[in-house]
């Protein structure tokens, strides 16, 4: 993988939303999933040219989401159409009974390189409260059992609201059991499905920040955020601190490092549109799925040209246009926020994150570390 990309010109990650069918009701779900697909999604031979494009692209990671992308019936047709054309792909199926043994093998055979499932909480009970079908924590721990078996790296996807918040602990716990290569935690957007009332305060996420920093030396499998920016601060601040004490510790993922699926980690943080593009089922293409502003649809142009330059994405780089605290902060180049948090509570891509604690100084005096400088999270 390259020491550094060039996100005015290609992301870091590319993720196709196949379908917003899928059997589950989660009660945060951004996409407000239903069991039918629709007759508007794009079809084979679009999903081909688009796959085309991000294999053009050369964007290092791509994922297939739904909804639940094996509510397709060409989803194995499509992930070996682009494990054959030099893209790697991870895939984000739904536990429920399309996820079989048989399918899981399927996928593998197909050029699958990871399997990245969710897992909201360390109990039936609190898991299948979150995606209201019993059954479901079940058919998960089954699925990354399968998974597992036959030597397919799997990713847990957890989503962090106040649903689940108590139970933290309890769930690293459950992870450190399984066989994962990856624990992706996710902070709520209130935007679909999801709820204000669910969003955890500034403070909370302070202390979630902590836990995942401190689980991260520990555990064997890495760690990563999602729409949680201001985590890559806390990293920074933490590292700083250490090291003035003198008592740095064993640090996590290195930068630009790939695990045995060769999916790789960010070399540098990411925020909506800019190392990351999202396309719709209907090719619509968003800065983030929490974040839902097009910028136009790939059946009318090509993805690199509305990545590259559409006035959404070009905005969402320049943090000159960051406004509030973000615009002051010392750390907006290597954070910035999440801008799809401060759409979904504020109405303005630009507004500042509204679950931060920090205020901002003008620099990190006498410390000797730069807040421009690359961190292993995204």
């Amino acid at each position: 993988m390259e020491p550094q990309l060039d996100f005015n010109e290609r992301p870091f990650i590319v993720i196709w939303e196949t379908t917003q069918a899928c059997d589950l009701a989660c009660v945060h779900c951004r996409a407000c999933a239903q069991p039918v697909r629709s007759a508007l999604e794009l079809s084979t031979d679009e999903a081909k040219r688009l796959i085309d494009e991000v294999s053009a692209l050369k964007a290092p990671v791509f994922v297939l989401t739904g909804g639940d992308p094996l509510k397709r019936p060409d989803i194995f047709e499509l992930v070996e159409y682009a494990s054959t054309h030099g893209v790697r792909i991870s895939l984000t199926p739904s536990a429920t009974p399309l996820l079989t043994q048989e399918a899981i093998h399927k996928l593998k055979q197909c050029g699958l390189a990871r399997l990245a499932i969710s897992l909201d909480g360390p109990s039936a009970d609190i898991h299948d409260a979150f995606r209201r079908v019993p059954g479901s924590y079940d058919w998960t721990l089954r699925a990354v059992r399968w998974a597992r078996e036959i030597g397919l790296p799997v990713q847990i996807n957890t989503t962090i609201t106040r649903h689940n918040l108590q139970y933290l602990d309890s769930m690293i716990t459950l992870l450190e059991q399984l066989d994962i290569v990856l624990w992706s935690v996710f902070f709520l957007v209130p935007t679909g499905r999801g709820s204000t009332a669910d969003l955890i305060s500034a403070e909370e996420f302070e202390q979630v920040f902590e836990k995942l920093y401190e689980t991260s030396h520990r555990v064997k499998f890495d760690i990563k955020s999602t729409e949680a920016q201001h985590y890559r601060r806390f990293l920074l601040q933490r590292r700083t601190e250490e090291k003035r004490k003198g008592n740095s510790q064993s640090r996590p993922a290195i930068l630009g490092t790939s695990t045995a699926d060769g999916i790789g980690r960010a070399p540098r943080g990411i925020n909506d549109g800019k190392g990351f593009v999202f396309i719709s089922h209907l090719g619509e293409v968003f800065p983030s799925g929490f974040l839902p502003v097009s910028a136009g649809n790939v059946r009318k142009q090509s993805l690199a040209e509305l990545y590259r330059h559409s006035p959404l994405f070009v905005s969402l780089r320049d943090s000159k246009n960051l406004k509030g605290k973000c615009g002051i902060c010392e750390f907006r180049e290597v954070c910035g926020g999440s801008r799809a948090r401060a759409y979904a509570l504020t109405g303005d891509v630009f507004a500042e994150e509204p679950c931060c604690v920090w205020q901002p100084k003008t620099s990190i005096a006498g410390t000797g570390e730069d807040p421009r400088r690359e961190l292993a999270v995204h």
